[in-house]
């Protein structure tokens, strides 16, 4: 059992964001800023981590005709469980995500791979995808929130990067910027993808 392999997958070769382009909603809404990116992308790696391994683990017992609601019972467990300990411990961070710690219930990602990944594998295979999808989805809106932070507001993670006189281009912080800059992302990992492949 390789668990090197569903690990990598998730961050390299199928990353939700930047192969499969799941979950755009909240990477378009909350890259606002590198540590909303960070925070998302963590509270989405613990919900589909343990949803994995509990969807993994009781697979056997959920019965065909009601699996996606078993599902989405799993992940809307986690999903309060994650919630509820950022309101704990990060609640500055909680009110910046909003909505979004919610939705996660019904991010697409999740759902994707309790279906596609956890229904049929392993619990440490499950496990080690859960992980590294998690891990490729935080990366991924950690590159788009620096970018957008960087651009719209002259910082990274908060900290002035170019001065006092740098003049922020204020539509990355916006939605057009959201669009604007995964759009660049998309295109330059293609074009790499497009010269590895020749």
């Amino acid at each position: 059992m390789n668990l090197g392999k569903p690990f990598i997958r998730g961050i390299i070769h199928e990353n939700p964001t930047f192969v499969q382009l799941l979950g755009m909603c909240p990477t378009l809404a909350v890259t606002t800023s590198a540590i909303n990116g960070i925070g998302m992308g963590l509270a989405t790696t613990a919900v589909l981590f343990g949803s994995n391994v509990a969807i993994s683990i009781l697979k056997k017992a959920i019965p065909n005709k009601i699996r996606i609601p078993a599902y989405v019972v799993v992940i809307a467990t986690f999903v309060t469980v994650v919630g509820l300990m950022m309101k704990a411990f990060v609640p500055a961070l909680d009110q910046a995500l909003g909505l979004f710690i919610p939705l996660i219930v019904v991010n697409c990602i999740i759902l994707a791979r309790a279906e596609a990944f956890a229904a049929k594998n392993s619990v440490l295979e499950s496990a080690a995808d859960g992980i590294g999808m998690g891990l490729g989805f935080t990366i991924a809106l950690t590159i788009l929130g620096s970018i957008r932070e960087l651009l719209g507001a002259g910082s990274i993670f908060g900290k002035l990067v170019f001065g006092e006189a740098y003049q922020p281009a204020l539509i990355m912080i916006l939605p057009p910027g959201a669009f604007l800059t995964l759009a660049l992302l998309l295109a330059l990992l293609n074009q790499i993808r497009t010269k590895k492949a020749n």
